[in-house]
């Protein structure tokens, strides 16, 4: 097979799949992973698709599939999703288990602990094989049918093989949150988020500002004792006063760096600081 047609059948496969990490595309193409570099990089020049780590995005140019394109989602609130990430990567310590789902707000936490002794369960391509490539993270990637707009695994055997573990931490992502708890756009999505909740001891949402006051399709969950919602901004009084009545947590990042953490008290959205507690089990 020569370069040119390798490259053709490559645009042929992210075309009808929109995403595609390098190891499943040297295994289907039988070539080495430098050689799909190349192929990427010529697709890259052309304008027909986006490099990342790990593999690489059709570029969309229709606004409804972009909302959905990994990359295009990967790249907005850029510095408040690393603000986010380190907040909840500094409460992952050695020797957990940890369940990461498929969202650009967890591949940024994924990029913070590729030098941790893990083991982390996950149904995000892009996160597999960000951890395939570097680091000492023991990775298991659930079964499921691929979800190829965001690059998870969803369905069934997704559900199935979360049913079937237990972790210490959920880091999930989510499309909106309001006072009735947080949202995301595909049932399928929600269900496996689900398992991952009940499979966890504790759950971290990392939500941006620009989540507050949306709803999606579905409702993920309402609040409760179990999770923590980490973001940049005091989300509005309702929400606060949602997470405080479910005896739920809220961190806030600061640009100093520094945080805000504890129960969601009456703050107002002049931001006054909530008062610490101790964390719960």
């Amino acid at each position: 097979m020569t370069q040119k047609q390798r490259v053709d059948l490559i645009e042929q496969y992210i075309r009808a799949h929109r995403y595609a990490d390098l190891h499943s595309l040297a295994r289907r193409f039988a070539t080495s992973l430098s050689t799909v570099r190349r192929a990427l990089d010529e697709l890259e020049e052309r304008g027909i698709l986006r490099r990342h780590h790990g593999g690489a995005s059709l570029i969309e140019t229709d606004e409804l599939n972009r909302e959905y394109d990994f990359i295009a989602r990967d790249q907005r609130m850029a510095d408040e999703k690393f603000a986010i990430a380190s907040l909840i990567a500094e409460r992952v310590e050695p020797g957990m288990t940890v369940i990461l789902d498929g969202g650009t707000s967890t591949y940024a936490v994924a990029r913070l602990l590729t030098g941790r002794r893990l083991q982390v369960v996950t149904n995000s391509l892009p996160i597999a094989a960000l951890f395939g490539e570097v680091g000492s993270v023991e990775t298991i990637v659930t079964g499921g049918s691929v979800y190829s707009r965001v690059g998870v695994l969803v369905g069934p055997l997704c559900e199935q093989s979360l049913a079937n573990i237990h972790a210490d931490l959920a880091i999930l992502g989510s499309a909106g949150i309001t006072a009735a708890g947080v949202w995301n756009h595909n049932a399928l999505i929600v269900s496996a988020q689900r398992r991952m909740i009940a499979a966890a001891e504790r759950s971290l949402f990392a939500l941006d500002h620009t989540k507050f006051g949306r709803k999606a399709l579905a409702l993920t969950c309402p609040f409760d004792p179990r999770m923590t919602i980490v973001t940049d901004t005091l989300p509005a009084s309702d929400v606060v006063g949602a997470i405080e009545t479910a005896g739920a947590r809220l961190t806030l990042t600061k640009p100093s760096g520094t945080t805000r953490t504890g129960t969601a008290g009456a703050s107002s959205p002049a931001r006054k600081p909530i008062a610490p507690r101790r964390n719960r089990s």
